[in-house]
């Protein structure tokens, strides 16, 4: 009796835990939604976000709770839509299923090739980028934009732009929010940094260059891309998608203002410009430090490598049989 009562507080507990899970999702969803919405770009009459953070929210939530917290989801994706209008038709149900069927292929297709989180390999790098940035998206883009068509709130020849939008967007925010978030995971307190000075030096030349180059006539936003290059060969990806995260809010500001380099042009080449420039930086810096990462494990091992032979041939000079890393010395021989 007592075992069956056990089990059961055991059940409850694993139901408690994942449902406090799934609204977690939900809330860091819709938080996510909610800030995406402060800049906007409007397309052909549909507003989209050039980067939209609760679809990297999503995909890092699958990554680090699995699948069982697809409801919370859902869930979000309705209250953000719920934020953005009460009049929901049904035809919203569509946009709800495609939104949270997008990270779920992402969590799968990564899962499927091995992806591990910490982005420590190229392949890493490129699986995210490949499949779940660009590959996955065009799941919630094609539904998104299918459905404006479907229920003529845009014309069918205005699709092929609103699409355009919402699939960068969406793969925008999980090349440069799913990153971010793994780094947050994975930061342990109290940080140490030994080399705060140089990290100072480089964060205060990045609040200077970035608005810089972002609000400059002159079209300057190349400057970034040293700033990018920099973060990634001396602090790999915690440098890098920092760089890029702030480097990325700046330009969509600007943009979204109509100010710097992005002053004259219509939305369309607005759209354009500023996603291709966030897109293109994205790139560099999550796949910059993952090679970087890549090559010093590497490095390392090959050292540890190269320790352990210097020991064996040590031991080989001296006349005595080598010992395996870690084993003892179980002294004299208790027969000899």
């Amino acid at each position: 009796m007592a075992a069956v009562e056990a089990s059961r507080d055991q059940r409850l507990r694993g139901v408690l835990v994942l449902v406090g899970q799934a609204v977690a999702v939900a809330g860091a969803y819709y938080l996510a939604g909610r800030l995406g919405l402060v800049r906007e770009l409007v397309v052909e009459g549909a507003v989209f976000t050039p980067v939209w953070p609760p679809s990297g929210v999503a995909v890092a939530a699958l990554l680090y709770f699995g699948l069982r917290v697809w409801p919370g989801i859902a869930l979000g994706v309705f209250l953000v839509m719920l934020s953005i209008t009460t009049d929901l038709q049904p035809a919203a149900l569509g946009t709800v299923v495609g939104s949270t069927a997008a990270p779920v292929c992402a969590f799968l297709m990564l899962r499927a090739v091995g992806f591990r989180p910490s982005l420590s390999r190229l392949r890493d790098g490129l699986a995210l980028v490949f499949l779940g940035a660009l590959g996955a998206m065009l799941i919630s883009a094609t539904a998104g934009a299918g459905l404006l068509v479907l229920t003529d709130k845009i014309a069918a020849d205005d699709f092929w732009p609103v699409w355009l939008g919402w699939w960068v967007g969406d793969a925008m925010g999980v090349l440069i929010v799913t990153p971010t978030l793994i780094l947050l995971h994975r930061i342990r307190l109290p940080v140490r940094l030994s080399r705060w000075p140089e990290a100072l030096i480089l964060g205060l030349t990045t609040c200077f260059l970035v608005p810089l180059a972002a609000y400059s006539t002159l079209s300057m936003l190349y400057l970034v891309y040293p700033l990018l290059i920099w973060a990634a060969l001396r602090f790999q990806l915690a440098g890098s998608m920092l760089c890029a995260l702030f480097t990325s809010v700046v330009a969509t500001i600007a943009a979204t203002d109509g100010a710097g380099s992005f002053r004259g042009l219509t939305h369309v080449e607005v759209m354009v410009k500023l996603q291709a420039f966030n897109g293109s930086m994205a790139l560099t810096a999550l796949l910059l430090s993952a090679v970087i990462t890549e090559q010093q494990n590497t490095r390392r091992s090959v050292e540890l490598a190269c320790q352990e032979l210097v020991e064996v041939l040590e031991h080989l000079t001296a006349g005595d049989a080598p010992q395996g890393r870690g084993q003892a010395d179980d002294g004299p021989d208790r027969f000899g």
